[in-house]
């Protein structure tokens, strides 16, 4: 035919048109040219059919297939692959089974659509049943085929299976490889996909992207950041996924100082960072109390167009609320767009975190009153709120909520807060009553809730009960003999001190070395008890010693009885004169004497009965707001009170 012979409005003409809209994604156009055409084909329905389901639009896309005269067997395709492109996998089936019964003969993309909407509904016995078709009927697809049935065997928990389909495929791609090593990952199997990608390198299969991905998560699932690390640093050319897999590898194993300098790294790549990165950076700045880092990761998330992202926000919800900055934390928390169960976790929890918790508890009836049902996390922030507020009813009623209410079953940490609630209310037999009733055996958690609680009421009789608990179950955690030796050195009993520090010795458990930590000048400065390291050390005690000096004109009455040792009264005064967190504001004080934001100082163990007494002096004589984190809670120290109410 010559060319002359075509006219605009030749149906061929217009199905080309309409494949070029379709391919470059303009639904506008091609609808327009759609419905002025005066004859349509199978092929210019097909056309459609195809650019609705890559613009996400299956609604539009089922009205057509319904509206369509005639069908073929394209036509099937491409409305099983758009649902089950599009997060609609039960639709996509449905029209397959209608497939088989209209008479069209299924293709490999047919099988592959199929077996990748029975993936996302985890339906074996479909997948079974598709795979047994392909059997009977001698289908022979190509690795596009096998590595759809690897996949939906994986993903369905049958690894072997999947495994036997992959040993058993001949022309093996980087596609295979990538299914079946993840097919690992996703079962939690992951030394096997560490195995499988050595065997992938020593037959040639060059990995990718995705496979460098998957094996980084294997890596930080056995816990081997290093390896994780050399496999990252041997990768030329670093994806997104593959920056914020070591991101978030380091992050989840408590390398959080190493997730934000690789992340600054990362910032200096043409890689931009999505929500899911900068919901992970945000997260290590929370677990670390940087707040002036976090604040510029906000700034970094506001320009890359991410932080009213779902993930991010809540993070940022947290992030703020982990260095006391709880109204920055509300702010976020009112202009979230959308909020799901983990935004109110985060907003609750800081508010108990931060010593507001009637507030934590309002805002909990508010997120009822939402129709946003709670989970086992919020119930953790609500007990506590409930401890620390000594709301010995009002705690039995929400616990009890949990399952008669809410139709969830209590977790250990739930009762470990209810234990604490009654052994801090002075109902030691009542707490022993629940753990024998609990549904579970105790462990060290419950225990360890019983022991700080008679560490702040004194019960010496129970509180030797939980720490022998305790020494049984973690012979070499350090924190129970440490409690138990306090509780004793309180009350001048100082056999039994030695009798757990010999203990102790036997048993060769060491202390955990107390430290604090604050930001300042953009640096982090570290101090321990008594520490003479840091290069301005002499000024810094000289500041101090100005300070106690001034306090106890003030009133101010150090106590002593937290120390371990039988010495003299100056040996002890000595001894709790120089603890971290004093180092750490003696400090702040010497290089901004007359600041007006907050002093926040974060400490890796409890603050001791002085050194909290002495922050409310602190804070009354300097005339400034002192946040202390301590692993327990903040301590928000203003005007010569704490916001814990002397409760912790």
């Amino acid at each position: 035919m010559e060319l002359h012979s075509f006219r605009p409005d030749d149906t061929y003409v217009h199905n080309r048109l309409l494949h070029l809209y379709a391919r470059s994604g303009k639904l506008d156009d091609a609808q327009k040219l759609f419905d002025k055409m005066p004859a349509r084909d199978v092929f210019s329905w097909n056309a459609m059919l195809s650019l609705h389901a890559k613009c996400g639009s299956v609604g539009d896309m089922w009205a057509t297939f319904d509206k369509m005269p005639v069908r073929d067997g394209v036509s099937y395709n491409t409305v099983i692959a758009g649902f089950a492109g599009n997060g609609q996998p039960q639709k996509a089936l449905q029209v397959f089974v209608n497939m088989h019964e209209n008479g069209f003969a299924p293709t490999e993309y047919t099988h592959v659509s199929a077996l990748n909407a029975c993936s996302q509904l985890q339906g074996l016995r479909l997948g079974k049943q598709i795979h047994g078709r392909m059997v009977a009927s001698n289908f022979r697809g190509s690795a596009f085929v096998w590595n759809a049935l690897t996949d939906m065997y994986a993903r369905c928990g049958e690894i072997h299976w999947a495994r036997w389909l992959f040993d058993h495929m001949v022309d093996k791609n980087v596609v295979s490889w990538n299914t079946m090593i993840s097919g690992y990952v996703i079962n939690g199997n992951p030394d096997k996909c560490v195995d499988l990608f050595c065997e992938m390198q020593l037959t040639g299969c060059k990995p990718d992207q995705i496979t460098v991905s998957n094996v980084l998560r294997a890596y930080f699932q056995c816990g081997h950041v290093i390896e994780a690390r050399k496999l990252f640093d041997e990768i030329r050319e670093r994806d997104k996924i593959c920056w914020t897999t070591m991101i978030v590898g380091y992050s989840q194993n408590s390398r959080e100082e190493d997730a934000l300098l690789l992340f600054c790294r990362m910032l200096s790549t043409d890689v931009q960072p999505d929500g899911f990165t900068m919901s992970s950076v945000v997260s290590s700045c929370a677990k670390l109390a940087y707040l002036r880092l976090g604040q510029a990761v906000h700034v970094k998330a506001i320009l890359v167009g991410v932080d009213h992202d779902l993930l991010v926000s809540s993070a940022l919800v947290d992030m703020y609320s982990s260095c006391g900055v709880i109204a920055d934390a509300r702010f976020i928390f009112n202009t979230m767009t959308s909020r799901n169960v983990v935004s109110w976790n985060a907003m609750i929890g800081g508010y108990a975190q931060n010593g507001q918790d009637l507030e934590a508890l309002r805002l909990y009836e508010e997120m009822l009153h939402g129709n946003m049902k709670p989970d086992i996390i919020t119930f953790i922030a609500v007990l506590s709120s409930c401890v620390h507020a000594n709301l010995i009813e009002q705690g039995q009623k929400y616990f009890d909520s949990i399952s008669k209410v809410h139709g969830i079953t209590p977790t250990l940490d739930h009762y470990a807060c209810m234990v604490s609630l009654l052994v801090r209310s002075g109902q030691g037999d009542k707490a022993l009553s629940l753990i024998e009733q609990m549904p579970y055996q105790p462990n060290s958690i419950i225990w360890s809730s019983i022991l700080s609680s008679c560490a702040t009421t004194g019960d010496i009789k129970l509180g030797k009960i939980a720490a022998s608990h305790l020494f049984d179950l973690d012979p070499c955690n350090a924190g129970p003999y440490i409690a138990l030796s306090n509780m004793y050195a309180a009350n001048a009993r100082w056999k039994d001190v030695a009798s757990v520090r010999s203990l102790m010795k036997n048993r060769n458990v060491r202390k955990v070395a107390a430290y604090s930590w604050i930001e300042f000048d953009s640096k982090v400065h570290r101090f321990v008890s008594e520490d003479r390291s840091h290069p301005e050390s002499d000024q810094i005690y000289e500041e101090l010693h100005r300070l106690i000096r001034k306090l106890q004109v003030a009133g101010f009455i150090p106590n002593t009885k937290p120390v371990l040792h039988d010495v003299a009264d100056n040996e002890k005064l000595a001894s709790i004169s120089y603890h971290s967190e004093k180092l750490a504001l003696a400090f702040v004080l010497l290089k901004n004497p007359d600041g007006a934001i907050p002093i926040r100082i974060i400490k890796n163990i409890r603050v001791c009965a002085d050194c909290h007494m002495f922050m409310k002096y602190a804070s009354e004589l300097i005339g400034r707001h002192i946040i202390l984190r301590d692993y327990n809670r903040y301590h928000h120290f203003i005007g010569g009170k704490c916001s814990c109410n002397d409760y912790w």
